[in-house]
């Protein structure tokens, strides 16, 4: 049984993926902020973190882990010019200054595990010139080029890749697919024609 912990795992791809690997019969900790999760396994414990502290409190986590995964993150879409330096400040912190803190200070214990491994999530906007996806493209970006470098510097104790998946059906993209006519337009932009889910990511 490996030991894996989740941060932002009380919806969405978090969710899923607690589930998926307790369904594995691997041990799961899981972080929320603001919505506690009820456990659905054994295998599963929630645990209320703030990313955004400047010294998050950690001490829940066991001597050693196999696994980190990333999941905070936003979808902040304004037209640029309406975009405040507050706005870019916010987003970094919340997913590439908060990854930052949490790798580092779970570091220690991930180098303690098997064939450890740390996955983050960008998106497809780090790449494509989506309009509107300013603030997304910079942070998401940050996060690729984070994963790079981590993935030279650890190796080969410790694995790290990011996944970069198009819109997802998750509550973060609620506003985004609330009509049939969103969920057709933004459907119609992927090669599969659908909208991915939890599941699929997980």
């Amino acid at each position: 049984m490996s030991t894996f912990v989740i941060i932002g795992a009380s919806s969405g791809i978090g969710l899923q993926l607690a589930n998926s690997l307790a369904n594995a019969n691997h041990r799961v900790i899981g972080t929320y902020h603001k919505n506690q999760q009820q456990s659905s396994s054994s295998l599963i414990s929630y645990h209320p973190l703030n990313v955004l502290d400047d010294e998050p409190v950690l001490d829940f986590i066991p001597e050693i882990i196999d696994g980190l995964v990333y999941c905070p993150g936003s979808i902040s879409l304004k037209p640029f010019n309406r975009i405040k330096p507050a706005d870019f400040i916010l987003d970094l912190n919340l997913q590439v200054v908060g990854a930052v803190k949490i790798i580092q200070a779970l570091l220690p214990k991930l180098k303690g595990g098997v064939n450890s491994s740390v996955v983050l999530f960008s998106s497809v906007a780090a790449k494509l010139g989506l309009p509107y996806h300013t603030l997304v493209s910079a942070s998401k970006g940050a996060i690729e080029g984070l994963t790079v470098a981590l993935a030279a510097e650890l190796a080969p104790t410790v694995r790290v890749n990011c996944i970069a998946p198009s819109l997802t059906d998750t509550p973060l993209a609620a506003s985004l697919l609330n009509t049939p006519e969103k969920r057709l337009t933004n459907a119609q932009r992927h090669p599969l024609k659908k909208i991915g889910t939890s599941e699929d990511i997980a």
